[in-house]
């Protein structure tokens, strides 16, 4: 195996005579071996709690599925740190750039390519943990984390996920039946009758809160169904920058419309709309004193409504199932629902879409990680990778599969089902420039203390701001378009 010729490289004195032998006659270090004298690998796996609110642990399931690890590999240890959502990114980019980043981080942090080991190789040869398998690559569905998926700036992969990350409604069935709402609810006007009916039978239909998140999904929801449209207009770049198409409309893309303003939120009536609608919801569904609550999750928006059964609907991802385990009745996901010409004449009928992918749980290796060390990280990815041996944590946590053959829970499942996994089409309208947040964009008119007309003129401002930022930071300055 390709980690064979990684160790032997990593720790050419011990490797020589044998690891356990050399440590026990001549005392060979961890630093040098990363092996105890008894033959012990400690690995440590670095990133942010996306499972719950404790500052600790990434909850039973996690524990159990190490300790299953564990037990597969008695010559390995593995060891859980818990970095707070607020400055995990800061502290392993730090690590990595130092050099001092333990044997498993999380892969959403800021990095260079050479920072990290790549896996190609590795992905090529058999997974030892899965029998007659040629290819550990062809574990996994390609959809998720083929050829094309899971690729740094240079084209290789550097990341190994171990589900797919994507959004959804959850909402409680009791409440439904109670409230006599079907799910899955299928068009905008739906929605909002349905909020009616729930309103009436003493739910609140949405919980919301002051986090990005909620008010964040929904409006890029929206907006990307009425900007739709403009697909084939704004879809001028290949994935690598140069002319062409892709099958999402590019950041560079995106840019290069508010600078040539294809998109002007002054202009652009399907800017406008989406606004209106996003207040409809505001209005007719969400929880009333939203922008006074604090959010407590990440995961979960407004989780301790829904979790109260006070809220009937909440957004949320699959990582937020497990912290749900409390709510009274049955917690199932839908799509947001689909807005059609029945709702305004500025729809195509363009169905709702959000974007399921590889991501979510998903850790690299180091480079500075060698020998032993390495071994063990890659091991554990492997073992990672097999879909019996993580289908217990998959049903207790509600994270979505990204092998073949992982079932998905039925309380998740749909968030990577149909239309509504595929990535955004236009992705929405642009988001906020540095030092200003997505909520200070609309809670002004969505709160009543701003007209349409001012909020629009300053999405435009904000928006130019932002492609002007990006146009710096992406070296896109000699752009006939970017002088704009």
């Amino acid at each position: 195996m390709r980690s064979r010729l990684r160790r032997s490289k990593g720790t050419a004195t011990c490797a020589v005579l044998g690891l356990t032998a050399v440590l026990a006659l001549t005392g060979c270090s961890n630093s040098d071996s990363g092996v105890s004298a008894d033959g012990t690998v400690t690995i440590t796996l670095s990133g942010p709690n996306q499972w719950n609110s404790q500052s600790g642990t990434f909850g039973k399931p996690w524990e159990e599925l190490i300790a299953k690890f564990e037990q597969a590999e008695p010559k390995i240890k593995v060891k859980t740190n818990v970095l707070p959502l607020a400055d995990f990114s800061k502290t392993l980019g730090t690590q990595l750039s130092a050099g001092t980043a333990p044997e498993l981080v999380f892969y959403q942090v800021p990095h260079e390519p050479y920072m990290v080991h790549t896996l190609d190789e590795e992905l090529a040869e058999p997974n030892p943990y899965v029998s007659g398998n040629k290819k550990w690559a062809d574990l996994f569905d390609p959809k998720y984390y083929g050829p094309d998926k899971g690729i740094n700036a240079e084209g290789k992969k550097e990341l190994l996920p171990f589900n797919v990350v994507s959004t959804g409604l959850y909402y409680n069935e009791d409440a439904f039946t109670k409230a006599g709402v079907e799910a899955p609810v299928k068009t905008f006007d739906d929605l909002i009758t349905a909020c009616g009916k729930l309103k009436g039978a003493g739910y609140t239909p949405l919980a919301m809160d002051s986090s990005p998140a909620g008010l964040g999904w929904t409006i890029k929801t929206i907006s990307n169904m009425l900007l739709d449209k403009y697909y084939d207009k704004l879809n001028v770049y290949a994935p690598d920058g140069s002319k062409g198409t892709n099958s999402s409309v590019t950041d560079k893309a995106r840019i290069r419309a508010i600078l040539t303003d294809d998109i002007d939120a002054t202009k652009t009536p399907e800017v406008a709309e989406s606004v209106k609608l996003l207040k409809q919801v505001f209005d007719t569904c969400a929880t009333k004193n939203w922008s006074g609550i604090a959010p407590t999750s990440s995961s979960v928006v407004n989780v301790r409504d829904f979790s109260s059964g006070k809220a009937a609907m909440a957004w949320g991802t699959p990582f937020g199932y497990g912290g749900l385990a409390g709510v009274k009745g049955k917690v199932s996901s839908m799509p947001f629902p689909t807005i059609t010409k029945a709702t305004t004449p500025l729809s195509t009928d363009a169905p709702a879409r959000f974007g399921a992918e590889a991501g979510g749980t998903s850790y690299m290796i180091p480079s500075t990680v060698k020998g032993a060390k390495y071994d063990a990280a890659l091991k554990f990815l492997q073992w990672m990778s097999v879909s019996k041996n993580t289908q217990g944590w998959l049903d207790a946590t509600g994270a979505l599969p990204v092998l073949k053959g992982a079932e998905a829970p039925e309380a998740t499942k749909s968030m990577a089902q149909g239309v509504w996994s595929e990535k955004m089409r236009i992705g929405g309208q642009p988001d906020a420039p540095k030092g200003v947040t997505v909520v200070s964009l609309y809670d002004g008119y969505l709160l009543g203390s701003k007209s349409l007309d001012r909020t629009l003129e300053d999405l435009e401002a904000s928006w130019r701001k932002l492609a002007q930022e990006q146009v710096k930071a992406h070296g896109w300055d000699n752009e006939p378009w970017a002088k704009g």
